[in-house]
């Protein structure tokens, strides 16, 4: 018996309470012998379809929580890692769910291929688009963006921050009216602090602020390796972009616009907080950034 017979059963039982002769009238309607009915009506719901109330809403519930901004893998290992499902989970079953709650993962629009670059031979891209690392503190990537506040977000303001790329942790960020060479230092103060007496390799673009001498200067005082992206190739720093673009499509999108730069700085904090803390990955074997990160130092 499907939902829909189960659901028709129930409304039938509770219309003809105290009414003579609904129940056969309404069977007669739907098309349904009295038999069926109480047959079905007393059904004891089976294990699968307990289960498949479960999962449904358990599905719901991660799709809502990650602001309807991840598919079914990502479904899969929040599912796998949900305390209230007792049961296996495969990638078969939420794509079936997916489909009957009619949800899709709603995130980015492809942007076309870039040209190819042609090879270039520059000798400070020492990462050189190599964002496989073995351990923590290995290499960390930098950048700056714009958020908006405001009624109309009519206020501009950079966010900058320093992005593990062990496990795409965000260790440190800053807000400021502009990018300055001022600002990068303080964000990279921030992440010292965090990460300890580390040496990483820091990749950049070229940028002014990642340019000037304050900037250098204070990064060799830490004995770190310096690498830049090539001019006009912002894949050289592809997993920071990726960062901004997740963060800006998956969180600051999905809320409200914020009024008062306070505003701005708590959904900053609590947009840094959930994909540092919840965001789990197919890529860090279904952990979130301070799991990976963790399980490793």
């Amino acid at each position: 018996m499907n939902k829909r017979h189960r659901l028709a059963y129930i409304a039938i039982r509770e219309v003809s309470q105290g009414k003579r002769g609904a129940v056969s009238t309404l069977l007669k309607l739907i098309g349904v012998s009295r038999q069926a009915y109480y047959k079905g009506l007393n059904r004891t719901e089976t294990t699968w379809e307990q289960h498949d109330v479960l999962l449904k809403k358990r599905t719901q519930y991660w799709y809502d929580f990650h602001h309807q901004g991840i598919g079914a893998d990502n479904l899969l290992i929040a599912l796998q890692h949900d305390d209230e499902i007792k049961f296996p989970v495969t990638i078969k079953m939420v794509r079936r769910v997916q489909r009957e709650l009619d949800i899709h993962c709603q995130i980015r629009v492809k942007k076309r291929k870039r040209r190819k670059e042609s090879e270039q031979h520059i000798l400070d891209n020492i990462l050189n688009q190599n964002f496989d690392v073995e351990t923590p503190n290995q290499v960390w990537l930098s950048d700056s963006t714009e958020l908006t506040y405001g009624v109309n977000g009519e206020y501009k303001i950079r966010f900058s921050g320093v992005l593990d790329l062990y496990g795409r942790r965000l260790l440190a960020y800053n807000l400021s009216a502009t990018e300055t060479s001022a600002a990068e230092v303080q964000v990279f103060q921030r992440a010292f602090e965090v990460a300890g007496d580390v040496h990483p390799m820091v990749h950049t673009d070229r940028g002014s602020a990642f340019t000037s001498g304050s900037f250098n200067n204070f990064l060799s005082r830490h004995n770190i390796i310096r690498s830049m992206s090539r001019p006009g190739t912002p894949y050289d720093n592809a997993p920071m972009e990726r960062w901004w673009n997740e963060f800006k499509l998956r969180w600051m999108e999905r809320q409200p616009m914020p009024k008062t730069y306070q505003d701005l700085v708590r959904m900053v904090e609590n947009g840094i907080e959930y994909f540092n803390h919840h965001n789990r990955s197919a890529q860090r074997n279904g952990l979130t950034p301070d799991e990976y990160w963790s399980e490793a130092v």
